[in-house]
């Protein structure tokens, strides 16, 4: 996540011309040898000009993944790449897809997490994560929570509201930091 997350930052601030991939999601993740991420597939991904914090498109990334503000009204911005991030996250540590069966309705990936947070989260992580009577169990599981909440800050409905990609990199740095010291 931290890789996929400074690639993201790069895009988005590293360069004189932001960059929105516009369709961030796993399949779009490449792993090397070393597990190293590499975003890929920039197919659909747009420049925002000087001065703009956001364009109006008709084109459509997919589902699951994109923010609401992009679907419904077509408006794309970095804060599009930061909501598909946190879903991106949510899916990767519950092993569960924003298009799994079980979210029909209401019921989205994001809404299922948010429902579980923070007191039931362990019902909703990848049990192969954390696995009980581990002597890492509590350290392991503060993780998760950490970042499933930021995961959830990620994907709020107003983009405005979201953080940006720059603090979502920073959180996660430190979330590892504090993971590595709980474990010594």
């Amino acid at each position: 996540m931290i890789d996929v997350a400074s690639a993201m930052d790069y895009l988005h601030n590293g360069y004189s011309t932001p960059v929105v991939h516009c369709d961030l999601k796993p399949s779009n993740v490449l792993l090397d040898q070393e597990m190293v991420g590499h975003v890929t597939d920039f197919g659909i991904a747009k420049l925002l000009g000087a001065g703009e914090n956001f364009v109006q498109t008709g084109t459509i990334a997919t589902l699951g993944y994109i923010a609401p503000e992009y679907g419904q009204d077509g408006i794309v911005s970095t804060s599009c790449d930061v909501y598909s991030f946190g879903i991106l996250m949510m899916e990767t540590f519950t092993r569960m897809r924003p298009s799994d069966e079980i979210f029909t309705g209401d019921l989205t990936i994001r809404r299922w997490v948010s429902d579980s947070f923070p007191s039931r989260i362990h019902k909703v992580v990848d049990t192969n994560l954390v696995q009980p009577r581990n002597d890492q169990t509590d350290a392991k599981l503060q993780c998760v929570l950490s970042i499933m909440k930021l995961a959830l800050s990620c994907t709020l409905v107003t983009p405005d509201a979201r953080i940006s990609m720059g603090d979502a990199l920073s959180a996660l740095r430190m979330i590892r930091l504090e993971f590595v010291s709980s474990l010594n």
